[in-house]
């Protein structure tokens, strides 16, 4: 499959208000590709979109509010991105939740939102552009999973779970579209700056008070600033790449769990532990 071409292309990135989709949608701007951007966000998005129209005014760039934890087959968003936009040729799953709390701790209704917006939305909006992609030459996907969709420590049950879900449909998926020119990327980032941890939900049954102290634990683990990680997905993207990892400590945790299938999650633990 030929390398993917930016210039003049056409890409959709949900959770383009901060974080990862945003500096996707940066770079991606900065490399001539006009911009679909979708976020519940709506100020947020809005501000995002302003500023890329006034720094890239030869670019089409539209925004979406859309709530991805809503039940949709998302047709009515393909349908307004379609009046606006000649074809979309990239599409970028990146929004992503958060949920804190042992699975003890967790409700149904907890888990169930977490798994749609990180994997049921994911397979929901790559349903309802597949018909776009596969009709472009040489379209791709690119599915933003997590260091947890590698391991599975202790108190990420259900994200995990979704992550890993998101890992699983990716790598199927690639084996689906590859024969029809079409490629995808399953993205695990580590420790990315972005503000997913202090957004995070908490499960109905945990004590806010301890709460705080894992929030600030695992933010104080987010280092790598999110246009480094944009960086390296849509370079990942231009040379098809379907796996990337990103972050020096997520490399070294999926060898541990590969080598140490049975003990990496008693050691994560513990490391986790030394941390508090």
């Amino acid at each position: 499959m030929r390398e993917f071409r930016f210039a003049g292309a056409t890409a959709v990135v949900t959770g383009a208000a901060s974080g990862i989709g945003e500096a996707v949608a940066r770079n991606l701007a900065v490399r001539d590709t006009h911009l679909a951007l979708v976020d519940v966000d709506a100020e947020g998005l809005e501000l995002v979109g302003d500023d890329l129209r006034r720094s890239h005014p030869h670019l089409t760039i539209s925004t979406h509010v859309v709530d991805l934890s809503e039940r949709s087959d998302f047709a009515d968003l393909v349908m307004e991105i379609g009046a606006g936009h000649e074809r979309v040729t990239l599409l970028v799953n990146n929004a992503g939740v958060a949920l804190g709390g042992s699975f003890a701790d967790l409700s149904l209704e907890d888990i169930d939102w977490v798994m749609m917006v990180n994997f049921r939305a994911v397979v929901a909006m790559t349903k309802a552009f597949l018909p776009a992609l596969t009709i472009a030459s040489g379209a791709h996907i690119v599915n933003v999973s997590s260091l947890f969709g590698l391991i599975a420590p202790a108190g990420q049950s259900a994200y995990a779970a979704s992550k890993f879900a998101v890992r699983g449909f990716s790598e199927a998926l690639r084996g689906e579209l590859e024969p029809r020119g079409v490629g995808v990327t399953v993205v695990h980032p580590g420790g990315i700056a972005t503000n997913i941890a202090k957004n995070a939900r908490l499960g109905a049954g945990v004590d806010p008070a301890k709460a705080g102290g894992q929030r600030r634990q695992i933010g104080a683990m987010l280092t790598m600033p999110a246009y480094v990680a944009a960086e390296l997905i849509l370079d990942a993207v231009r040379s098809r790449r379907g796996r990337l990892v990103i972050t020096r400590q997520a490399k070294a945790l999926d060898r541990m769990q590969r080598l140490l299938p049975d003990r990496y999650v008693v050691m994560v633990n513990r490391a986790m532990r030394r941390r508090r």
